[in-house]
């Protein structure tokens, strides 16, 4: 009897300090992680997870030391952990929205697409998995899906700006130009300066065959951002459609000097020509 008592004293006395240990170092490894030491922030995950393989906390750590991996550039890495997070929390949308965020970054679009829907199944409302799913949707011209997935984000919230740029994007690839010029105009009036949207909208309006308006708007972008090499590279577009192609190689080698590739404005040029 005493022996079988010592015994279970000394199991209770292990797993005691087996579990102190655990949260120590999960603790200092959110420490580590806070204070961007993400090298040690990773070894002492690693640690914990070896500590206590079967705690129902780990789905936890897996998913911060995913996102420990992610901030190293470690891509396939945290793939692999948010993996094995997500076997023992499959329904986590955290750790599924993070798992999508790098299927996209490697293009992985089916499976970033599975991710999305899985978060979607849990909350028919997640405005990242809605976004991102109807920008998958757009690259498989799959409109129809994707226009839905935009409406019921906009509907939620009117005033998204990626929503309403990704809807503007999607009325372009379907030839609604007076629908796309429409969203581009709003966000402008919301933000003048907004860069992105000057641009976005100059493409538009090359489609439409409207090169000067195209010019005005790549020039304020231009005004705004002088080193931007791809304001640049469309201006030297514009030119070559106006037939001004002094000022387009020009253009064009202010691009080069800003970064472009010599070889990137060659074929654009000859695509011009096309």
């Amino acid at each position: 009897m005493r022996r079988g008592l010592l015994l279970s004293l000394s199991l209770i006395l292990s797993f005691s300090l087996s579990a102190q240990e655990y949260r120590d170092l999960a603790a200092r490894a959110f420490d580590a992680a806070q204070h961007d030491s993400l090298e040690k922030a990773e070894i002492l995950f690693k640690q914990a997870l070896e500590k206590e393989p079967t705690n129902i906390r780990n789905s936890m750590l897996f998913s911060n030391l995913g996102t420990v991996q992610q901030r190293m550039g470690k891509i396939d890495e945290a793939i692999e952990s948010y993996s094995l997070g997500l076997n023992l929390a499959p329904q986590s949308v955290k750790i599924l929205l993070n798992r999508a965020s790098l299927y996209l970054q490697k293009d992985l679009l089916d499976k970033a697409y599975i991710d999305y829907c899985n978060v979607l199944d849990v909350d028919r409302k997640n405005e990242e998995a809605l976004l991102y799913r109807a920008y998958i949707y757009t690259r498989r011209r799959n409109y129809k899906e994707a226009r839905i997935d935009y409406n019921t984000l906009l509907q939620m919230l009117p005033e998204h700006r990626m929503g309403r740029l990704g809807l503007a994007l999607l009325d372009q690839k379907e030839m609604r130009y007076r629908e796309a010029t429409e969203i581009f105009n709003r966000l402008l009036d919301d933000d003048p300066n907004d860069t992105a949207i000057l641009k976005a909208r100059a493409n538009l309006e090359m489609e439409m065959e409207l090169p000067d308006m195209a010019l005005l708007d790549v020039n304020t972008v231009i005004r705004l951002t002088p080193n931007d090499a791809e304001a640049y590279l469309m201006k030297g577009d514009i030119y070559l459609i106006l037939k001004k192609k002094k000022d387009a190689n020009k253009a064009y080698d202010k691009a080069v000097s800003l970064g472009i590739p010599r070889p990137e404005v060659l074929n654009r040029m000859k695509q011009q020509k096309n």
